[in-house]
């Protein structure tokens, strides 16, 4: 319901993956989101590859909205790693399209040489 009335009027196109409604907090439960005492889920969002592990998280408290532009570009640095067989690493705002990073022992304590903000725009 929230993604018919709500999202899509404010996503041009709608949201372009699979979100979970659940009505009665059982999935809640399993990932440590919701309050039996008040009957309500932090605000959070899950995503997790095709093998069915996480590969990231965010949990919020009721007032405070996710950027749906930040977990598209989430999910689209997670798509192109498992791509490349974690041959590439996207650094902090990584964008499609923009530089990545070749990961490794030599790259611990030098992504600083590698990539620069200015890399990312």
């Amino acid at each position: 319901m929230w993604n018919d009335n709500e999202l899509n009027k404010m996503v041009e196109g709608g949201i372009p993956f699979p979100m979970l409604s659940d009505q009665g907090g059982r999935v809640g439960e399993m990932y440590g989101v919701y309050s039996k005492e008040d009957g309500v889920e932090m605000r959070g969002r899950f995503l997790i590859d095709p093998d069915g592990n996480i590969q990231g998280y965010e949990v919020l408290t009721p007032p405070v909205g996710r950027n749906v532009s930040e977990t598209i570009r989430q999910i689209k640095a997670f798509q192109l790693v498992r791509e490349n067989e974690g041959t590439k690493a996207t650094p902090s705002g990584w964008e499609p399209g923009k530089k990545t990073l070749t990961p490794g022992p030599s790259l611990v304590g030098n992504v600083w040489k590698e990539w620069k903000v200015e890399d990312s725009k």
